[in-house]
Formats: C-alpha cells, structure tokens, sequence
C-alpha cells in the first residue's frame, strides 16, 4: 500500500479530484494548507500599502491505494490536472503504509480501504 500526498493549487482540486474519481479512486483528505517552495511568497497591494506575503495558500491531498495499477493512475490524475506550468504547481509525495486498519469493521490492510 502507498500513501499519496499532493500539495497542489487550490483552484485545480475539483480537476483533480473528478480526475481521481474517473480512475476509480474515490476515498481522499483535502486539507486547506499554506508554504512556500522556490517562489518565495509575493508582494501584493492593499490600499495602498504593500505587503508580504510569506505563506501561500495550497491544497492537501492525501490518498492511499492498495497497488502499484492505483498509484500510477493517481500519480498521473493529479500530475496532468494539477500543472498549469507556472511555479507553484506543488508537489506529490509517496510514501509506504504499512498497515491500516477500519476501526468500524476491524477489517485491515487492502480489505480496509
């Protein structure tokens, strides 16, 4: 089993997630997140006065699949959907899970996804 993180735009999410659910993957976490990567915040106007922002808002997606055929058909959902070719596109993770287990059913593993 892998664990997919995407840090992505917020304005692609529904692209991304109508991408992931055409695949067959339905179950994610989406949390409303904030960072920075090599772009380094912006300036911005505010009546008049300028100021920094350090932060920039993103997206969280966490998704777990229980194959290689589901983590590749993720990976290539959310890399074509996500990208608009500009920096700050965000980035994807993939770690391994090593159990997992439904606390309603007891079931584990695959059968708990």
């Amino acid at each position: 089993m892998k664990k997919i993180e995407a840090i992505i735009k917020p304005f692609k999410l529904e692209d991304v997630k109508d991408a992931l659910v055409k695949e067959g993957i339905e179950g994610m976490t989406v949390s409303e997140v904030k960072g920075y990567g090599r772009q380094q915040g912006h300036s911005e106007l505010y009546r008049g006065a300028e100021y920094v922002v350090e932060f920039i808002p993103k997206v969280k997606i966490e998704i777990v699949v229980s194959n290689e055929y589901y983590l590749e058909k993720a990976l290539t959902a959310i890399k074509e959907n996500a990208k608009t070719g500009k920096i700050g596109d965000g980035k994807i993770f993939v770690s391994d899970i090593t159990k997992t287990i439904r606390i309603r059913t007891d079931e584990e593993d695959a059968d708990a996804l």
